[in-house]
């Protein structure tokens, strides 16, 4: 089996006498897409946090690529393609749509012969997206379903190894769902990149995802296939139960 591309072992995060994460390990492979699913509250986005350099853990570590990278910057793990998009968008709203791609390519040089590949790249991505047709858009004028393709097509610009996608779906319509998961699939398959996904629609992690980690309370709850996961008590009693920030198991 082919081995873990970044790995996350024995995370802790507190905040105040608070545990948001306890002792969690997760790790995604190159070609994977693994789903991340838990109740409100449950720390997937603290996780993410973690793993993309937000947020430093107060135990555990992280790996990239067999290097620990716990101590490394958020800018650090972006150079070396580890993109992530965000649970509440975070475009350039003043900057159309394909400048919105080319600000994530900058660091290599806006200027110069590298230009015009730079220009290429993001129009090959916004036709992968569908999103060509809006090009020299705005980007802050875009309904919430666009917003998340453009989000997505940015993280894509810079060609990555590793994918964190904090809710892609939410705010999407079908259409736009069945175009972000062929998108993910296709990073995944042709492209070999690493994909964690979180996402509170859960039928939609289910039929994208071949691997399904479970949070709950900041603990590693359940992990397997959608199937195991589907079927294990607890994650139903996690997602059915009483207990606060119970979300529906079967919900979109």
């Amino acid at each position: 089996m082919t081995s873990a591309l970044l790995h996350a072992a024995g995370v802790g995060v507190r905040f105040g006498g608070v545990h948001a994460l306890r002792d969690v390990t997760v790790s995604v492979r190159p070609g994977e897409v693994c789903g991340l699913i838990g109740p409100n509250g449950a720390g997937k986005t603290t996780l993410f946090d973690v793993l993309s350099g937000i947020r430093r853990p107060d135990g555990g570590s992280v790996a990239f690529a067999g290097e620990d990278i716990t101590r490394r910057s958020p800018a650090w793990r972006a150079r070396h393609g580890i993109r992530r998009t965000f649970q509440r968008q975070q475009l350039f709203g003043q900057l159309t749509v394909a400048d919105n791609l080319m600000v994530a390519q900058d660091w290599r040089g806006g200027l110069g012969p590298g230009a015009r590949r730079h220009h290429e790249r993001a129009a090959a991505v916004l036709r992968e997206c569908g999103l060509d047709a809006l090009t020299d858009a705005y980007a802050g004028a875009l309904p919430v379903g666009q917003a998340r393709m453009v989000e997505l097509a940015r993280a894509l610009a810079d060609p990555p190894r590793v994918l964190l996608l904090d809710e892609p779906a939410s705010g999407t319509t079908a259409e736009e769902r069945r175009r972000l998961a062929a998108v993910v699939r296709h990073m995944a398959e042709e492209k070999q990149c690493a994909v964690l996904l979180v996402e509170h629609n859960v039928p939609f992690v289910m039929e994208l995802c071949s691997r399904v980690v479970v949070l709950d309370l900041g603990r590693v709850l359940a992990e397997g296939t959608a199937d195991e996961v589907r079927a294990d008590p607890a994650v139903r009693e996690a997602y059915l139960g009483t207990s606060p920030g119970a979300a529906e198991f079967g919900g979109g």
